[in-house]
């Protein structure tokens, strides 16, 4: 299987290229983004672009995939509307409308989150953008699409996020996370455990297209605490 990554220097995204790299499904892995990944790895191939709206000078290189992991985004705070919409909505259906016309065989998964709004008239603005989000890429022409909307995530093997807030947050609660997740299996998922569903999806398909953290779970027969 040859899968792309979008957003692999990310808190969920590092850990879905790290299953993605110890996987034997995987044949191929192809990161997209602004910044490197700081990875070596005989399957990983990087792929550095600026401007995440616009494909046309990459778009050759962007086919020829079983699998896309969309995990770019990031907090709302401090954002207008519009702003939160172009960096969510537009930014995400700008590069899925390229991919699903260069791999009508692809398997696209997004990394939603929870509480998003499917009905995009909800009060909760950011809520509201994610579902909007989800609805467009359940309309494009995929072989298969899934919308996972993870709550808390217990980062592990050294992972952190970019963002300093929730480095901060992390921090906070790093010693109490593995008992919580003994307690609330279903409610808090790992970045392994996103990695392995992810990648289950993509080679097995799931019974529903919006996955909630239960869903994720689920789909991992082995989970890593």
């Amino acid at each position: 299987m040859n899968v792309l990554l979008f957003g692999a220097t990310g808190m969920v995204g590092q850990g879905v290229l790290r299953e993605c790299l110890a996987s034997v499904q995987v044949d191929s892995v192809v990161t997209i983004g602004r910044t490197p990944t700081g990875q070596s790895h005989a399957k990983l191939r990087e792929l550095a672009h600026q401007d995440m709206w616009d494909y046309t000078q990459i778009e050759s290189a962007l086919s020829n995939f079983d699998a896309c992991f969309f995990c770019l985004g990031g907090t709302a705070s401090g954002m207008s509307e519009a702003e939160y919409s172009r960096c969510t909505y537009d930014l995400t259906v700008a590069a899925a409308t390229v991919l699903a016309r260069r791999n009508p065989q692809m398997t696209f998964v997004y990394v939603s989150g929870v509480g998003a709004d499917s009905s995009e008239k909800g009060a909760v603005m950011w809520a509201r953008i994610r579902g909007k989000t989800e609805n467009a890429l359940l309309r494009l022409p995929f072989k298969a699409a899934y919308m996972f909307r993870p709550g808390m995530i217990q980062p592990l093997h050294g992972i952190r996020s970019k963002t300093k807030a929730l480095r901060i947050f992390y921090s906070i609660v790093k010693p109490v996370l593995p008992l919580m997740r003994m307690l609330f299996p279903q409610r808090i998922l790992t970045t392994s455990v996103i990695g392995q569903a992810m990648l289950a999806v993509a080679t097995r398909g799931a019974a529903k297209r919006v996955l909630e953290s239960a869903d994720i779970n689920a789909l991992v027969t082995t989970k890593i605490r």
